[in-house]
């Protein structure tokens, strides 16, 4: 993976991130019904979409320190390079 590729994941990532606490809240809010039974299951739904957004975040953070670092990726084989490096 390259630079760009990597912040094109960070930002995916982020932005599933935010829409995933935005999708929790608003399942939670939707879903609820007039039964103790209907009440729970929006709770615990709303609980499981929520707990992505951790995830994603992390992922986010990990892409763009991936692209702060060097131009590749250890194990990147040099053809997929976009431009020729030179070896030392």
């Amino acid at each position: 993976m390259n630079e760009r590729t990597c912040r094109t994941l960070s930002m995916v990532c982020f932005q599933f991130g935010m829409l995933s606490i935005f999708l929790s809240i608003a399942i939670w809010w939707l879903m609820r019904g007039e039964t103790a039974e209907e009440i729970a299951h929006a709770e615990r739904f709303g609980i499981f979409v929520g707990l992505w957004a951790p995830t994603l975040l992390i992922l986010s953070n990990r892409f763009d320190r991936y692209a702060d670092k060097a131009a590749t990726l250890p194990g990147m084989r040099p053809e997929f390079f976009e431009e020729p490096q030179e070896l030392k």
